[in-house]
Formats: structure tokens, C-alpha cells, sequence
């Protein structure tokens, strides 16, 4: 099994429930093709810190569960993700970064 974590920044604060719609509707998306075995998203936790972030504040954290790197390249090409991230980049405009890795326990 690998994992593909990926971090997302919204360029602007993001209510709780918007960003609950976000990650949803990418859970959806992506569970629905059984190319995602598993699938595990959290809100960043805001501390006063945050303020110093030398690159971005993330608003949340998402994990994907694969069985190997051929179910990451079948899920990159999803039928609807570039439409999903098109919508919501026209709505409210995000980063984000990812790492493809082995499990960290």
C-alpha cells in the first residue's frame, strides 16, 4: 500500500461547512471508482503560530490509501477530477502540495 497526502491551502479563509463540501465531494469523486481504497480528510487545527507560516496555512489535510504507484496514475486521471478542481478553483482559489509515500507507522 502507498498513501498520497496532500496539503490544501485556500488563498482566502474558507468557512468550516465550505470546506466540508470541498472535501465531500472529493471523497465522493474519488471512492466511487474503487481506484481509493481508503480515504481520510482533516481540518487544519489553528494555532496563533500560524501567523508566521513562511509559505501558506493549510486548510486541510487529506489522505488517499492506493494499493500501489498504478492505482495513483489511474486516480489522477479520475473521469470528473479536472472538472471538480476547475469548479472549485473558480470558486475559491486553492494550493496544493502532495507526497506519495510508503505508511509512516
Amino acid at each position: 500500500m502507498i498513501h498520497h497526502t496532500m496539503i490544501v491551502a485556500f488563498n482566502e479563509p474558507i468557512p468550516s461547512d465550505e470546506l466540508d463540501e470541498y472535501l465531500k465531494g472529493l471523497e465522493e469523486l474519488t471512492m466511487d471508482t474503487g481506484a481509493i481504497q481508503s480515504f481520510v480528510a482533516r481540518h487544519h487545527l489553528g494555532v496563533p503560530s500560524d501567523d508566521h507560516a513562511p509559505v501558506a496555512v493549510a486548510s486541510a489535510v487529506v489522505q488517499f490509501g492506493l494499493a500501489d504507484l498504478d492505482a495513483l496514475n489511474t486516480a489522477f486521471a479520475l473521469p470528473g477530477i479536472g472538472a471538480f478542481i476547475d469548479s472549485w478553483q473558480a470558486r475559491r482559489p486553492y494550493k496544493a502540495i502532495w507526497v506519495n509515500h510508503e505508511p509512516l507507522v
